[in-house]
């Protein structure tokens, strides 16, 4: 999402409005254009500027131990997982290093398979799709791909006004540079930008059907590149419906609670996938859930920040073969 130093309001809302309602002036009258950009302007005032930055996260997360273990080459660790994207990727919003959605990944996947987990970001603050192909012409230049990676990307494509196609047609590029690299991609695709309540009405649905329109054209590309999309914009009515818990003191970013429902969410498929590429994974999943059930683990499950934990650490959460694949099966959570 938005970068410290560019602010979204002023980027996204004038942005839209100005191409929203500018590009169909054969339609829209002057009124209609002059009332969106007046709650532009409104927007913008309301929600003010984000200039903070997100905890340092990267390190080895191990089940053991809850603190991450600081990194350094030739140390051995048993899965890569790279996040790259925008400031949702990088964690703008948190207040600790614990809130940080890779981190949540890294430790839930930690905690799922008993293996070590190097987690390293390359996601940068106001960063569009544009952006992505430099991300990942970084990584191959600092070392060897990742095992897995994990893209959040797309807000900033609304808020600067980019093309939907051109937007996901970069999403795809990468999504495939890394797969034809042998890392496992799952993307959450963008978010609900009409979850944001300082957005008035009728910019606010303008902004949420463009939102959609490039959810839906990036869940194309990654399937079609063979990563394993997420439609994040499915968690818009819990943004709606709590968005005092929901979003950062920004009004924008997501909270703690906001990142845990998105990591909840990434962390199945990611499991998923990546026992399916690799047997030593899915019988680590194996042992480290049948040793759970044996052992009668009973974690609490208090509140939303409890979320991901709770999924993973439920007995019912067990991987199954069938015809040669793993699937996993995930408990009902009320």
């Amino acid at each position: 999402m938005g970068a410290p130093r560019i602010s979204w309001r002023t980027a996204a809302v004038t942005g839209v409005a100005t191409v929203l309602a500018g590009s169909s002036a054969g339609t829209a009258s002057w009124a209609a254009y002059r009332l969106l950009m007046a709650q532009a302007g409104i927007a913008r005032g309301v929600i003010g500027r984000d200039t903070s930055k997100p905890p340092e996260a990267d390190g080895i997360y191990t089940a053991a131990f809850r603190a991450p273990q600081p990194w350094r080459a030739g140390k051995p660790v048993d899965v890569h997982l790279m996040v790259f994207g925008d400031s949702t990727a990088a964690g703008v919003g948190c207040l600790s290093a614990d809130e940080v959605p890779g981190v949540r990944v890294a430790r839930g996947l930690a905690e799922a398979t008993g293996l070590r987990i190097r987690l390293s970001t390359k996601a940068i603050s106001g960063a569009t799709s544009k952006g992505l192909a430099g991300q990942v012409d970084a990584m191959f230049v600092a070392g060897p791909p990742p095992d897995v990676a994990v893209i959040f990307i797309g807000a900033n494509d609304i808020t600067k006004k980019h093309s939907i196609t051109a937007s996901a047609r970069r999403l795809g590029a990468a999504v495939a540079r890394l797969q034809l690299a042998g890392s496992v991609v799952v993307v959450g695709t963008c978010p609900d930008l009409g979850t944001v309540s300082a957005i008035p009405q009728p910019l606010r649905t303008i902004v949420h059907n463009w939102s959609a329109r490039l959810a839906k054209a990036q869940f194309a590309v990654t399937a079609a590149a063979s990563g394993h999309p997420v439609p994040l914009g499915d968690l818009g009515p819990e943004f709606l419906t709590a968005p005092d818990r929901m979003f950062a003191a920004d009004g924008f970013h997501p909270s703690a609670d906001g990142y845990a429902l998105a990591a909840a969410k990434i962390l199945p498929v990611l499991v998923t996938a990546i026992a399916d590429r690799s047997p030593e994974i899915s019988q680590a999943l194996a042992f480290s859930s049948d040793r759970r059930a044996v052992a009668g683990d009973t974690a609490e499950r208090r509140g939303i920040a409890a979320r991901l934990r709770g999924l993973i650490e439920s007995p019912g959460w067990r991987p199954r073969r069938a015809m040669g694949s793993v699937h996993i099966e995930m408990p009902v959570q009320n």
